[in-house]
């Protein structure tokens, strides 16, 4: 009984454990994708300041390559927005029309369309948080949207503090959703960017999505090497530093946070063992007459120990397993009415199951060596009294 105890123990902290692991793959893939969305798979920046001119031979020649999907020149900064009576400072981003080739621009969208050009003129697509901020209404027709960007190259302060800025209006035709660091932007044409901004040639950064089975790291490599030092290649990862460290972070705390309760289960074994010893302390002294050494007899209690935790593991691990199949196909778990998806995501890896597997290995055998050692002293006390 004190056996099965010590191994439900055991395969309770390796299923916590596992499942735990499978719902952080779940959020991790689930917010990548969301950033995936809008997220190039190459960024080109500058190496110094904040803007570059494109019309180049290279970047020329490189718009025409055949392993690119889409070429996006981007021009962005900060302006100040109004809409009726509210203002708000927000991220302007001037995109090209390559940026609507991105089959999951619709996705984002909560309300109305991602549209930046019809017969009207320009439009734009504001992000949730600024739109629930301002209360653009994207169905009215007659109020738009007035951008206020400070002018450059301003020798001396006007007297009319507004002559000091560049005023705009676009109409805003939907609302984009997808995480708070760009829902606080805008999305309008790069021709409507340039006039508000006052940039006719130079734009921030070129985005570039490559053609399906087009080596991603391969591809960043040739354009880092012809490009030079003036500008910088970054990947996903490198756009998007912060958010894959702390993803990474947390998974590894909440890992080691688990292991601490799994390792205090796994050395109840310890407990069990010592039980058993002193219960068949009449087996150790037959076996032990009967010319057993010391060495048997310590691998018999060595192997004991390893078959409770390992059984619970495994158990364990089976459960996670059946767990992750239940949450994939049906959702047991709901995340509430407001969330974005309804059930909490779960994905699958196998390196999880094994890092599972070799860590209670590992502390098993540790705790099992220790309750061995017990069997010794206790043919030592044997002899002693024979």
């Amino acid at each position: 009984m004190i056996s099965g105890i010590s191994m439900v123990g055991v395969m309770v902290g390796s299923a916590a454990l596992i499942i735990i692991l499978s719902v952080f793959n779940g959020l991790e893939v689930t917010i990548l994708n969301m950033f995936n969305t809008v997220t190039p798979e190459l960024a080109i920046l500058p190496a110094k300041g904040k803007t570059f001119n494109p019309d180049t031979k290279y970047f020329n020649d490189l718009k025409r390559s055949k392993d690119i999907f889409s070429f996006t020149e981007v021009l962005q900064e900060n302006a100040l927005l109004k809409y009726n009576n509210k203002q708000a400072v927000g991220m302007v981003k001037g995109v090209s029309y390559d940026y609507l080739k991105n089959p999951k621009l619709d996705s984002t969208i909560r309300e109305g369309r991602f549209v930046l050009n019809n017969k009207s003129g320009y439009s734009s697509v504001i992000g949730s948080a600024l739109q629930t901020y301002l209360a653009v209404n994207t169905v009215d027709p007659f109020t738009e949207l007035e951008i206020f960007s400070p002018k450059k190259d301003i020798a001396v302060n006007n007297i009319n503090p507004a002559d000091d800025f560049v005023n705009k209006s676009i109409r805003v035709s939907g609302v984009f959703e997808i995480q708070q660091e760009f829902d606080n932007g805008i999305i309008v044409p790069l021709d409507f960017a340039r006039e508000l901004l006052g940039e006719e040639k130079n734009i921030s950064s070129i985005e570039i999505n490559l053609q399906p089975g087009v080596d991603v790291d391969k591809f960043k490599e040739e354009i880092t090497e012809k490009i030079g030092t003036a500008f910088e290649v970054r990947n996903r990862a490198e756009q998007n530093r912060s958010l894959y460290h702390i993803l990474n972070t947390e998974k590894w705390a909440v890992y080691i946070i688990l292991t601490f309760i799994l390792i205090i289960a796994i050395f109840n074994i310890i407990g069990s063992l010592t039980m058993l010893v002193i219960d068949k302390v009449k087996d150790i002294a037959i076996l032990s007459s009967l010319g057993a050494s010391k060495k048997l007899i310590k691998r018999i209690f060595l192997l004991e120990g390893m078959m409770i935790t390992m059984s619970g593991c495994i158990l364990g691990l089976i459960i996670g397993l059946i767990f992750y199949f239940l949450q994939h196909n049906y959702g047991l778990i709901k995340m509430g009415d407001d969330t974005l998806i309804s059930s909490y995501p779960i994905g699958l890896k196998w390196k999880d199951f094994i890092l599972v597997f070799v860590t209670v290995g590992i502390f098993s055998f540790l705790a099992s060596a220790l309750s061995s050692n017990l069997s010794v002293k206790k043919i030592d006390q044997i002899n002693q009294t024979l």
